[in-house]
């Protein structure tokens, strides 16, 4: 049985993070606390489980097993990460020094995890929170007629895979096959656009707002501002529009119908998602389970060495946008 140590929560309402043990026998607590801790899960959002014997890629593919069906394969990542075993991964590679903004995992993809797992090896020296935030609390605090606008619009993600910035076709797809990728890409409501030089430009569309399956409550779901050209420093979005144009940046977005997204809307949306943070510092062998759809999470910048697993679970199939989209332009 687990005791619950407590439940945080900040500013907001509802965000909230729950603290529990694991059991003194790891090696069995899976399958004797499954049924409490995804029901935590569920009614919090998230749930942080200290102590925890993890020490390999191999202990989180076994205890994701245990909890799910098993881990899911990445695909679509907008940045590299490693797999060190079957669906479980190095976290995204980014900048340490840079913080990684609020987003919900994927959810820019027709098909994306419902839970998230996340299992520190190695805390930092200093930093590097996997902080969270409820997605009903940041609906509730971005103003009616923003949300309303993507409400009814949805949003588009704009990606150009060159080869040199973010993840590559084998990265993101798993293969650097033409037709395979225009496969999948076509059954995901994907454009491309294939430019001369080899390199591939893509196009989706997504609703902005989902209701969540368990309970119907709206939750605000993309990375609209996250994958904005607005949140890259201005000299890296000044060289990267030198070097590949305005229309080869490797990820931007857009209104759903087409039009830019401003910078102070991107930054309205990410103080929304500050109103609603919370954080803890990680410790060696703690073990967050999220629920992606109902909470977004973030990586804070870090000095020293860090080292947490992610691994992905049960899959969610967001509906198709209720407005047809144009193709990309060549």
């Amino acid at each position: 049985m687990l005791s619950a140590l407590f439940g945080k929560q900040t500013t907001s309402a509802r965000t909230t993070m729950r603290e529990v043990e694991a059991p003194a026998d790891a090696r069995a607590w899976p399958q004797s606390v499954k049924e409490e801790l995804l029901g935590r899960v569920a009614a919090d959002g998230a749930v942080l489980v200290t102590g925890t014997d993890l020490r390999s890629a191999t202990d989180v593919q076994a205890l994701v097993r245990e909890l799910t069906d098993g881990p899911l394969r990445e695909i679509e990542g907008f940045a590299p990460r490693q797999q060190l075993a079957e669906g479980v991964y190095t976290s995204a590679a980014w900048p340490a020094n840079q913080p990684m903004c609020m987003h919900h995992e994927l959810s820019y993809a027709r098909r994306c995890p419902r839970l998230l797992f996340f299992a520190c090896l190695e805390p930092p020296a200093d930093g590097g929170a996997t902080a969270l935030a409820d997605a009903a609390d940041v609906l509730d605090a971005l103003p009616p007629g923003l949300v309303e606008q993507f409400e009814e619009q949805g949003w588009l993600l704009e990606r150009s895979y060159n080869g040199e910035i973010g993840a590559t076709l084998a990265q993101a797809f798993g293969t650097e096959d033409r037709d395979a990728i225009d496969v999948y890409c076509r059954a995901g409501g994907i454009d491309t656009s294939w430019q001369p030089d080899g390199t591939l430009r893509t196009r989706q569309k997504r609703d902005a707002v989902v209701r969540h399956p368990a309970d119907g409550r709206r939750c605000w779901f993309n990375q609209i501002a996250f994958l904005s050209e607005w949140t890259m420093a201005p000299e890296v979005r000044e060289f990267l529009i030198e070097e590949y144009g305005p229309d080869g940046l490797p990820f931007t977005t857009r209104y759903g119908d087409g039009e830019p997204v401003p910078p102070e809307v991107v930054e309205q949306i990410n103080r929304a998602y500050d109103e609603a943070t919370v954080r803890r510092p990680w410790r060696a062998g703690d073990l967050m389970v999220v629920d992606n759809l109902r909470t977004a999470h973030s990586r804070e910048a870090y000095t020293g060495s860090r080292q947490v697993l992610v691994a992905m679970a049960n899959p969610f199939s967001a509906p198709p946008p209720r407005r047809s989209q144009g193709r990309a332009e060549t």
